[in-house]
């Protein structure tokens, strides 16, 4: 069987997305450190932010090989991580992906994108405040990837803890950027329950299993 990864059309729509997001730069607005999280999201509609696509293939790997019943999603954006891992699960021929996203626009756009790829039946979408949307996802949680607003990893992963799957695997993006300085030490610790490490592709992937 061929991995929908390899889909023309998948291909093509995930080459498309990556020339958007190589603008990112060009588009990201200046954020003031005091806006709401919504206000933050709003401002940055227009930008990608995307898992690189050495992690996304990382991601899709992953998901074959853990074969979870539900994959959860912190940070959807304009789907591009969420490609992947819906593929992952298509492959699988079972179990699905929740993901969340804050930005009305960006959930118009991954809709549309995971539409075109085929997935979107495969694919949960939740609009708003992730410690809402996500606090009814139901046990037990296979795979978790974190990859919003980096203030609320912590806090999204306390909520889904109590719902792992024995040796869920929980990946936190961007695991070189400052600002998850107290995540990585929580999931480095061994008294919080996880085997923890770093893999480097772009920016970094910290990739946790709850032992």
């Amino acid at each position: 069987m061929q991995s929908r990864l390899h889909d023309p059309g998948v291909s093509a729509l995930l080459d498309r997305l990556y020339d958007v997001a190589d603008h990112d730069d060009e588009v990201r607005p200046a954020v003031p450190s005091d806006l709401t999280a919504q206000e933050r999201a709003d401002a940055m509609a227009g930008v990608a932010m995307p898992v690189s696509r050495e992690g996304g293939r990382l991601l899709y790997s992953l998901v074959r090989a853990a074969r979870p019943d539900t994959v959860v999603e912190f940070g959807l954006s304009m789907g591009i991580s969420t490609l992947f891992l819906a593929a992952a699960v298509a492959d699988n021929g079972h179990g699905h992906v929740i993901t969340t996203e804050l930005s009305a626009r960006k959930v118009e756009l991954a809709t549309a994108h995971l539409g075109e790829a085929g997935l979107l039946d495969h694919v949960e979408i939740r609009h708003g405040d992730a410690l809402e949307t996500l606090a009814d996802v139901e046990a037990p949680i296979g795979v978790v990837l974190l990859d919003g607003w980096k203030d609320l990893y912590l806090p999204v992963l306390h909520l889904l803890e109590p719902k792992l799957a024995p040796a869920a695997m929980v990946i936190g993006d961007d695991s070189t950027f400052p600002q998850l300085r107290d995540y990585l030490a929580y999931v480095r610790d061994p008294a919080n329950g996880y085997v923890s490490t770093n893999f480097p592709v772009e920016d970094g992937m910290e990739i946790s299993c709850r032992a």
